[in-house]
């Protein structure tokens, strides 16, 4: 009697997820590391082909080594004050009994909900020529140069150095500082032997964000710089001024050079860090003490005082017919009776949405595919999706305009449109949304995924009916994260944008740049906004779906 054939089972889900992972890669291919290799090659051409010329021409100049100079100065100081002032501000948010404290947290976060240059608008409508305080006291009090970049620099990466010190701050062990009181320690001693030591990694961390973004930034220097040029208003000098590609792309090589140490010495910190929270810990108990209570809330008054004030001008300045002249109160300006009208500012708003659903889709699935399957392409995809950490904002821009600004590139067709800035955007800031989708996703115990399978689902259906149900949340606060950081970015669009496609940011520089300091302000006070009724209505659904606990400014 002959047998049955045996019917041949391939299990093709392998192989899927290979060529998911692949499929994922690509667009970062196509948007991060071709842009990178387009602005490295046009870096080196010449009008006799290909060569050093552009390199040895730019960087033996004395003006150079001015720039570079210029820049590390700033960048030094800045680093500096900001995280001593943000540790300062940490330390009396989650270390002692000050009053009120989500309400100075949130003063502190404000700058987050604007344009990087709005530290730089406040100071000039304080300090500039025509100044409010230079005209009330008849001081010549200049902002213009070193002091005004690092004031307004200092202001610009307050929030971010805030959060991360933070959150370092707000994990402690308790038995750790009642050893340290039985011990008979000083509050002093102990703060230098306990507290400090476990927050050097969070410390040095921060020393690296806040370089990094201090170094890339142009929108303070373009406004306070002066006659203080740095390499990343060189960029744009040269690009936009001058349209002098070459020169650009040389600069912005040597600026991605500094930038790539510090996000990869942060990463090695990072790495090296360990938990301070362990199992039997006890939560940190803050003890009422008077002396110490009164004098980090004066110095947290002061320091909101200080964020207030600079912002707080810009929106009166909004209001006022025309600074400093007339100074009765007025709608005048919101009825932005400027060139493109308010049309920039719905750019914004709709760049921010495409930006917001591209890049909670394309982090979503890459933290899905990086810590759910297991294939070859794991580890490589993983490099590709926090690569853009390293590339800074102008860098990549320019990256854009080198790359896919040819009738003969398949992109080209998205050139010249929001969609393409929207783009620019999402893979700007990808590193941060991956990073924060991925470290949810570990956080979902793999049983589910286990059981799932056993019951005969493919990896496309668990993650439809287990993964997102159980992410959703954490999504949410990416897709907000991207919105807003569109909604505000400058650097990384400023070579992108065109009469049609202008965004509201872009629009704050260039009126600033010609004397039209209500219409910058104006704008700079509806991106605020708009920026914080999106997260007042995501805040409002996490809350009404019971999901507190899911943070909205990162």
């Amino acid at each position: 009697m002959t047998e049955p054939a045996r019917t041949l089972s391939i299990n093709y889900e392998p192989l899927l997820k290979v060529l998911v992972a692949a499929i994922i890669a690509l667009p970062l291919l196509i948007f991060v590391l071709y842009p990178l290799i387009s602005i490295l090659g046009f870096s080196f051409h010449t009008p006799e082909g290909f060569g050093l010329q552009n390199y040895a021409a730019t960087l033996s100049t004395d003006r150079f080594r001015r720039l570079l100079g210029n820049s590390f100065a700033v960048t030094s100081v800045t680093t500096a004050i900001a995280v001593v002032l943000s540790y300062g501000f940490a330390f009396a948010v989650q270390r002692t009994c000050l009053p009120c404290r989500n309400l100075f947290r949130l003063i502190a976060l404000m700058p987050l909900f604007a344009p990087s240059l709005v530290q730089a608008q406040g100071l000039v409508l304080m300090l500039g020529r025509n100044g409010l305080i230079n005209r009330m006291l008849g001081t010549e009090i200049s902002i213009y140069g070193y002091w005004g970049i690092v004031i307004s620099s200092v202001l610009y990466v307050f929030p971010y150095a805030f959060l991360i010190l933070s959150a370092s701050l707000s994990q402690a062990d308790n038995r750790l500082y009642e050893s340290s009181r039985i011990l008979g320690a000083s509050p002093l001693r102990t703060f230098l032997t306990v507290t400090l030591p476990s927050n050097r990694f969070a410390l040095v961390a921060t020393c690296f964000v806040v370089f990094t973004l201090v170094i890339t930034d142009f929108g303070n220097p373009m406004v306070v710089g002066g006659d203080y040029s740095v390499l990343a208003t060189e960029v744009y000098n040269q690009v936009i001024g001058q349209a002098n590609f070459e020169l650009g792309a040389v600069i912005g090589m040597v600026l991605l050079i500094p930038v790539a140490i510090a996000v990869g010495v942060e990463k090695w910190f990072n790495r090296r860090s360990y938990a301070q929270i362990s199992e039997g810990s006890q939560p940190l108990s803050i003890r009422p003490h008077a002396v110490r209570d009164s004098l980090f809330t004066l110095y947290a008054l002061l320091l909101c005082a200080a964020i207030l004030a600079v912002v707080g001008i810009v929106v009166f300045a909004s209001f006022t017919r025309l600074w400093p002249y007339r100074m009765e109160l007025t709608l005048l300006h919101y009825g932005f009776d400027v060139q493109n009208g308010i049309q920039p500012l719905w750019n914004s708003i709709y760049t921010g949405l495409m930006a917001a659903l591209i890049g909670v889709t394309v982090t979503g699935l890459a933290a899905y595919v990086t810590e759910k399957f297991r294939t070859i392409l794991d580890s490589p995809l993983y490099f590709l999706c926090i690569v853009p950490a390293a590339i800074p904002g102008m860098v990549l821009g320019l990256g854009y305009i080198l790359a896919f600004n040819s009738p003969d590139n398949p992109i080209y067709p998205l050139y010249g449109t929001l969609v393409l800035i929207a783009i620019c955007n999402v893979y700007y800031y990808h590193a941060q949304g991956f990073l924060i989708a991925s470290t949810s996703m570990k956080q979902i115990s793999p049983s589910f995924d286990e059981a799932s399978s056993s019951l005969g689902a493919t990896f496309l259906r668990t993650m439809r009916k287990v993964t997102l149900p159980l992410m959703w949340p954490t999504l949410v606060g990416v897709a907000v994260f991207f919105f807003m950081r569109s909604m505000v970015t400058l650097s990384a669009v400023i070579f992108l944008i065109t009469p049609s496609t202008q965004v509201a940011a872009v629009s704050v520089l260039l009126l600033e740049d010609r004397g039209a300091v209500n219409q910058a302000a104006a704008f700079s006070v509806c991106i605020m906004a708009v920026v914080m009724l999106a997260l007042a209505v995501a805040r409002l659904v996490l809350n009404a779906a019971g999901f507190r606990h899911i943070s909205l400014i990162r």
